[in-house]
């Protein structure tokens, strides 16, 4: 059985600031919590931060092959209005990712607050990228805030 303290959620804003340092510190903050014995790593499979945190697990995973990554998406088609390159990262994530959830079908008002409450439920750590109040990002943050979760914002 999979205990929470060794599931962390992502979560963060779609355009980033600073995608070098969003790197790095994603690099840095997925071994130290595989240190702290976290192995299963939930994302969203969103553009920007989520994209780079399921890039930064499968990266991790080939010194740390315990590692697994678990797209949590919000509805099938969440890549309908994206860009033929956005669209060829996001099908390379989800052919390397180890289990793919969709807590929707298709696309409706709340499907995106769905997953997020989904990937939040399941988690003991929500590792983020808040810069900004408000959005969906600091809706799933105090999600995990209220439910006790650890929280790691690494644009502090």
């Amino acid at each position: 059985m999979i205990k929470k303290e060794q599931v962390c959620c992502f979560t963060g804003h779609r355009k980033l600031r600073d995608i070098s340092a969003a790197e790095q510190k994603l690099a840095a903050a997925i071994e130290h919590l595989a240190d702290e014995g976290v192995r299963y790593f939930g994302c969203g499979g969103a553009l920007g931060f989520d994209t780079l945190a399921a890039l930064a697990v499968i990266e991790a995973r080939k010194h740390r092959p315990k590692l697994k990554l678990i797209l949590v998406l919000p509805c099938r088609a969440q890549d309908k209005h994206w860009s033929e390159e956005e669209k060829r990262v996001y099908r390379s994530v989800l052919e390397r990712a180890d289990k793919v959830v969709c807590t929707a079908e298709d696309y409706y008002d709340g499907c995106m607050q769905k997953r997020n409450r989904h990937l939040v439920d399941g988690s003991g750590w929500c590792l983020c990228w808040l810069e900004t109040p408000g959005g969906g990002t600091s809706y799933t943050v105090n999600c995990a805030r209220e439910k006790g979760l650890k929280i790691l914002n690494l644009a502090e």
